[in-house]
């Protein structure tokens, strides 16, 4: 066994793992040395028991031969595998004319052999050597036939058996070569059929990768374009939404804009209540969701409901099929509903409410959807609260408004009432004061609207004298030539006048102000030093009693008791 398996070895080729073509002429190689030298020994041996002389020039080149074939199996045992070719083809050709121009010329087995080189030449070596070795055979021929015919060298002829013998040793040696050629051709065949066959698996592969490439490119564009078309529409919700201050007009308007833009059937806006128990149903867009409004519906905030899910845990929930979802309620208003997404309404990470959203088909909403609907969320939240801090503002400057009017009046009032006369006319010579108690009814319309009153053509113009949007007086103007169209510039003049002259008024209320301010305090700090100048209880008394009988007028009698009963 293990003199078989070094044999095997030593006749085995070399592996040459970069390349596949030097691995394959050695294998070619040592498939035709060897057979091809037995068959040489055995060739010399029946010669010579022909009666062939051993030292026949014919034997000795086929001797000579088979020691170059061992020479080349050992040069392509060491890797010479190229150079081992060359020198093998070169060798035979040079013997096979040689046994030609030795023996039987052009008609015996020498020149026959040139074929068989031929052949083992474009095995080895691929088409150019067997075409370089034909050319060269036939001027070998063609020499031959010269050397024949001019006499030079006589050939003999080998016996009959022999010939047969080397006849049939070209033949084997052929039949070997063809075979060879035969399997590399039926070798690269398959192998030509077998990278057909990769190629065309390969190509559909590579088709199958492309539509599916192609699939999901088209998926993906669908994809960003309904998100980009989303973008778009959340963009002019926005806009639409920001424009509206009202709170009771912005909420309907948000359902029905978002169910107009989404095709949602159902949008809800829930608002949680003040004291954070349930979600009140503020605005819905459907006839179910208008008839809840109604009866005032609102939903606890738990876990029983996907709108009491989102407000109690701030967190968007999606029921792609409401019939299998646990926590969908299902509500007789709606009846349609197949999907429901709810997402809550933040601001300033705390929830107010909840967005509801439901369709009439299963699977209508997708995970994709969810940052843009988020960011319908929160534009939709920052549009609420801010309703909610402009009606707030709205609310406080109308009472800010209108404790300053009131304040307005009531000084004015109080200032009026103090003035020794409230008004005043020319009459073109002189200025004289104006009864206070002769209020004349053409002024009342005035002083109520607080707007001009004028006809197109009148005698008379009056304009109110307004500061800080409160009328404080009145200005009249009368024509002595009778009716008259009052000019632009005219009106424009007594307008400027009427401003200027409320500006200087408020100005001197506000300085009498002060001076009576003035004097108070200055008269309490008069009064504090003069009590804080005695020390016991009678003194004090005495001299409270006294200074606030002098502060005020004479006809005032000031009494300071205390309480014993108490004390």
């Amino acid at each position: 066994m293990n003199t078989m398996f070094r044999i095997r070895k030593f006749l085995a080729p070399p592996v040459f793992p970069a390349d596949e073509s030097k691995n394959q002429l050695a294998s070619y190689i040592s498939i035709i040395v060897p057979p091809i030298v037995l068959a040489l020994i055995v060739f010399l041996i029946v010669r010579i028991r022909q009666g062939i002389d051993p030292f026949d020039a014919s034997n000795v080149i086929l001797a000579g031969i088979g020691l170059v074939l061992i020479t080349v199996w050992m040069l392509m045992k060491v890797g010479y595998v190229r150079l081992a070719g060359y020198i093998n083809i070169a060798a035979l050709w040079v013997a096979i004319s040689f046994l030609a121009l030795t023996s039987s010329g052009i008609r015996g087995t020498g020149f026959a052999g040139y074929f068989v080189v031929m052949l083992l030449a474009g095995l080895l070596l691929g088409v150019r050597a067997a075409t370089g070795v034909a050319f060269l055979s036939i001027l070998g021929g063609f020499g031959i036939a010269y050397v024949e015919s001019t006499g030079l060298v006589t050939f003999t002829v080998d016996p009959p058996f022999v010939e047969a013998i080397e006849f049939s040793f070209l033949f084997v040696i052929s039949i070997v070569i063809i075979r060879l050629t035969i399997n590399s051709l039926q070798k690269a065949l398959d192998n030509a059929k077998a990278n057909a066959r990769e190629l065309e698996t390969s190509n559909q592969e590579l088709s199958k990768l492309r539509d599916e490439l192609e699939s999901h490119i088209q998926e993906r564009t669908v994809s960003l374009e309904k998100r980009a078309s989303q973008l778009q529409t959340v963009s002019s919700l926005a806009r639409s939404i920001a424009s509206v201050k009202d709170l009771a007009t912005l909420l309907p308007d948000i359902t029905r804009l978002v169910s107009e833009q989404f095709g949602f059937y159902h949008v809800g806006i829930f608002l949680v209540d003040d004291a954070g128990e349930y979600a009140i149903l503020q605005a819905a867009n459907s006839d179910g969701g208008r008839e809840m409004l109604h009866r005032g519906h609102r939903l606890p905030l738990d876990t029983n409901s996907i709108v009491g899910y989102v407000t109690s845990r701030g967190e968007y929930r999606i029921a792609m099929d409401v019939g299998a979802d646990a926590v969908h309620f299902r509500n007789p208003y709606l009846p349609q509903t197949r999907a429901e997404m709810a997402l809550p309404l933040r601001v300033g990470g705390q929830v107010i409410g909840a967005l509801d959203m439901q369709s009439t088909q299963v699977n209508a909403f997708s995970e994709q959807d969810i940052p843009v609907l988020y960011t319908l969320a929160d534009q939709v939240a920052v549009a609420i609260e801010n309703a909610r801090l402009y009606e707030e503002v709205q609310k406080a400057l109308a009472e800010s408004r209108t404790t300053f009017e009131n304040y307005v009046r009531q000084e004015w009032g109080s200032f009026a009432q103090q003035a020794r006369h409230t008004g005043f006319v020319f009459d073109g010579k002189q200025v004289t004061p104006l009864d206070r108690k002769a209020r004349r009814e053409n002024v009342r319309p005035v002083i109520q609207t607080g707007k001009l009153s004028v006809e197109k053509s009148s005698s008379t113009i009056t304009l109110p004298i307004k500061l800080r949007g409160q009328t404080i007086g009145v200005l009249e103007v009368n024509s002595k030539t009778g009716e008259r169209e009052w000019s632009r510039d005219e009106i424009t003049l007594l307008e400027a006048a009427a401003e200027r002259a409320a500006l200087a008024l408020e100005n001197a209320r506000l300085v009498e102000s002060a001076q009576r301010r003035a004097s108070r305090e200055r008269s309490i700090g008069e009064i504090s030093a003069r009590i804080g100048s005695v020390s016991d209880i009678e003194s004090i008394l005495q001299t409270a009693v006294e200074e606030l009988g002098r502060k005020l007028s004479s006809a005032t009698e000031v009494t300071l008791e205390l309480d014993r009963e108490q004390l």
